[in-house]
C-alpha cells in the first residue's frame, strides 16, 4: 500500500452530488460538503472483481476523512467468478439484460458490475440501520463504492481474522460477535454467503463484516439455507481448529435457520 502522504492520483472534488448517499442519520464524520475534494493515495487490496482503494476525502486546509473505495472492474478486465446460485431471487425488467448477463458479453459483464455494486450498497445500508457490524456506505457513484475505512490514522487497514493468531482465552471473545452477527442476519432474512474468516476484520478489537454483494435473501433464494450452512460451516470451523472446543456447529445452525424460518 502506498503511504498515505504519497497521493496516488490528483485530487478531484467529492462525487457527493450524483451518488446515491447511505442512509440516515449518516455518522457525524461523513463529509457532505460539495467542496470536498477526493485524493486516491493507493490501492488496499486487489480482487478479481473490484478493487479497493483509500481515499481521503477533505475540505481545505482540514485533514479530512479515509474512506475505502470500492471499485467494481471495467469489462475489458472483469473476470466474475460469483455462482448463478447467489443471484437467484434476484431479477432484471429485460428479457434482453438477463440474457445478456447469462452468456457474459461485455454489455452483461457491465450490467452485472452495476448488479453487485448495487446490491452490496442496499445490503450494506439496510443492514448498518439493523446496528449490524458492517462499514457505513457513504455513497455509491456508477459501480464504486465509498465505505467507511477500517483502520489506524496513517492508512493502515484493520487486519483479517484470519490474520490473526489468537491466544486460547482471546478466542471466545472473537467467535461471540461473529456468532452475533449471524444471527442478526438470520433474524433479517439474510445470509453473508460467503461468510469467513477472509470476509471479517477486526478493527480495534470489533469484529465487522465485509464483502457483501452476494448477500443472499433467505426467502427467496431456495439455495438460502445452504449458503447459511455454509457461513456457520466456515466460521464453527476455523475457530475449532484454533482450539476452541465449545463450538456447537449443530446447535447454533439450528437456531440460525429457526430464526430465519421464523421471519418467513
Amino acid at each position: 500500500m502506498r503511504l498515505i502522504d504519497d497521493p496516488y492520483d490528483e485530487p478531484n472534488y467529492s462525487t457527493l452530488d450524483v451518488a446515491t448517499h447511505g442512509p440516515t442519520p449518516r455518522p457525524d464524520w461523513v463529509i457532505t460538503a460539495l467542496d470536498a475534494v477526493d485524493t486516491d493515495l493507493g490501492v488496499l487490496k486487489t480482487g478479481k472483481e473490484a478493487d479497493v482503494h483509500l481515499v481521503r476525502r477533505a475540505l481545505p486546509d482540514t485533514e479530512g476523512v479515509l474512506l475505502a473505495a470500492k471499485r467494481y472492474r471495467s469489462s475489458q478486465h472483469r473476470m466474475f467468478h460469483r455462482d448463478a446460485g447467489y443471484t437467484e431471487g434476484r431479477r432484471v425488467r429485460r428479457s434482453r439484460e438477463t440474457r445478456a448477463m447469462a452468456r457474459r458479453t461485455e454489455f452483461g459483464r457491465d450490467l452485472l458490475a452495476g448488479q453487485w455494486s448495487g446490491a452490496e450498497f442496499e445490503a450494506l445500508g439496510h443492514l448498518w440501520q439493523l446496528g449490524a457490524p458492517v462499514p457505513y456506505p457513504v455513497q455509491l457513484h456508477g459501480t464504486e463504492l465509498l465505505l467507511e475505512f477500517l483502520g489506524g490514522p496513517d492508512g493502515t487497514a484493520a487486519p483479517r481474522l484470519a490474520q490473526l493468531r489468537p491466544a486460547p482465552d482471546e478466542l471466545a471473545d472473537l467467535f461471540e460477535p461473529c456468532v452475533d452477527a449471524m444471527h442478526l442476519l438470520a433474524r433479517a432474512g439474510f445470509a453473508h454467503g460467503d461468510l469467513s474468516p477472509y470476509n471479517l476484520l477486526v478493527d480495534d478489537g470489533r469484529v465487522v463484516m465485509i464483502d457483501l454483494p452476494q448477500v443472499v435473501d433467505l426467502a427467496a433464494n431456495p439455495q438460502g439455507l445452504a449458503f447459511l450452512e455454509r457461513d456457520c460451516t466456515n466460521i464453527c470451523t476455523w475457530f475449532r481448529r484454533r482450539g476452541l472446543l465449545t463450538v456447537e456447529f449443530e446447535h447454533l445452525l439450528g437456531d440460525l435457520m429457526a430464526e430465519a424460518v421464523a421471519g418467513w
